[in-house]
């Protein structure tokens, strides 16, 4: 019997039990976007000092308690401390006596207390303070270790790596990175309707048509962030289709990736082949749609997953659940996709009793409620509609309709922006 869409996905991602990619280490600069396979810890603190929060002047706060402007406080100033100074040559701060401090500078010794420049007259050998606001709270000081404590945890294993955990990473010192290998990834496409760009002369002559999923799945995967190798496309034949599938596995991948031939058609050889091959198949087909012909299952100990060939239903699926669990087997926590509550602004039938998976545009509505309008007609052969939207719409299978105004749960997709216009 066919599996519902969470009983595909689960199937699917069982797939990457015990095959998450290797460890290694990485430059900092070559990280970005991969998963961490180890937890990183901070030698240093940081900040590393104690330092100022405003320009201003290091005091004592129990010299300026009380200052206002009729009954200011004044203070002979000792110096100024920096950013970049060196916090053992900065002059003690005894009472009644302050230092001029810029942000980010470390405290002198003595001071616990940083007044802002605008709340005194802005002197140069002594300061006049008229409020004593800053004497209050954290006074402007940001006390060393506020946002990393020596030997604190900094990210946790799977963590993904963004451009500010660079940041951070190098903040600590973090030359050499643990993540986890990008995971290989081979797709091998059949049809023999199908032709790549350089033979763009036969789709005008009306003879082929392009293999559109050739260029957008992969785009689609490398966002998961995998390494992505796509086989020439390959004849309608069992032994052809066989023979591409040994060359894709002699060849070395972590995950198999076919397009067509899943299917009941005459030519949709690719269940024979993989069992040509050993392979074991777990499940085949899925109550979807688009994508209800889809399996999943392992050959020469490599996941295999197979996507439908028309191209709306490989890039829904591709999101559904190739992307998931490309992240998955590349070491990622965060690996499915997001999903939130939307308010329907448009009407579709969804007859079948399937999970129906509706092309949609989610924005915010006035009072901050996402909502969802159609990206347009929904059949399965329109790939314009996939391209203007930004999520998917789940339409469960007892709604036969989906009404405006209803509320639905939506799937972000995963290698678009949220928000667009």
């Amino acid at each position: 019997m066919p599996l519902s869409f969470d009983e595909a996905l689960d199937a699917i991602l069982l797939q990457a039990d015990g095959r998450i990619t290797t460890p290694e280490q990485v430059d900092l600069a070559q990280s970005l976007g991969r998963a961490l396979s180890a937890p990183v810890r901070s030698r240093v603190a940081l900040p590393p000092w104690d330092n100022a929060g405003m320009d201003g002047y290091a005091v004592k706060r129990t010299d300026i308690i009380g200052a206002t402007r009729a009954v200011p406080r004044v203070l002979p100033i000792l110096g100024v401390s920096a950013a970049g100074a060196d916090a053992t040559a900065l002059p003690w701060v005894q009472q009644g006596t302050a230092l001029r401090i810029m942000t980010g500078a470390p405290m002198p010794p003595g001071a616990d207390a940083v007044i802002r420049i605008e709340d005194t007259d802005e002197g140069i050998e002594q300061v006049t303070v008229f409020d004593d606001r800053d004497a209050n709270g954290r006074a402007n000081v940001r006390p060393r270790g506020e946002d990393v404590a020596a030997g604190s945890e900094l990210f946790a294993r799977g963590t993904t790596i963004g451009a500010s955990h660079l940041g951070v990473l190098a903040s600590i010192g973090a030359q050499a990175v643990p993540v986890h290998a990008v995971p290989r990834v081979t797709i091998v496409s059949s049809g023999d309707e199908l032709v790549m760009l350089d033979r763009f002369d036969e789709v005008e002559a009306g003879q082929r048509i392009v293999s559109s999923s050739s260029y957008a799945l992969p785009a689609l995967l490398r966002s998961a962030g995998a390494a992505v190798r796509t086989l020439p496309l390959v004849p309608d034949t069992l032994r052809a289709l066989t023979d591409a599938l040994a060359g894709a596995l002699d060849d070395g991948c972590d995950l198999l990736i076919t397009t067509g031939g899943v299917s009941v058609g005459a030519h949709d050889y690719t269940r024979e082949a993989l069992a040509a091959l050993g392979g074991r198949q777990t499940f085949w087909r899925a109550r979807i749609r688009p994508g209800g012909p889809i399996g999943t299952g392992v050959v020469r100990d490599v996941p295999w997953l197979g996507l439908p060939g028309n191209p709306v239903s490989t890039m829904v699926t591709g999101a559904l659940f190739a992307w998931p669990l490309i992240r998955l087997l590349g070491g990622h926590a965060g690996f499915r996709p997001l999903r939130l509550p939307v308010r329907l602004l448009d009407s579709a039938d969804t007859p079948a009793a399937l999970t129906h998976f509706l092309r949609v545009v989610v924005t915010a509505g006035a009072d901050g409620m996402p909502e969802a309008r159609l990206a347009g007609p929904q059949g399965s052969n329109l790939l314009r509609t996939m391209a203007l939207a930004n999520a998917l719409l789940i339409v469960p299978p007892e709604v036969s309709r989906a009404e405006a105004g209803m509320l639905f749960t939506a799937i972000l997709l995963p290698d678009v922006p949220l928000m667009t216009t």
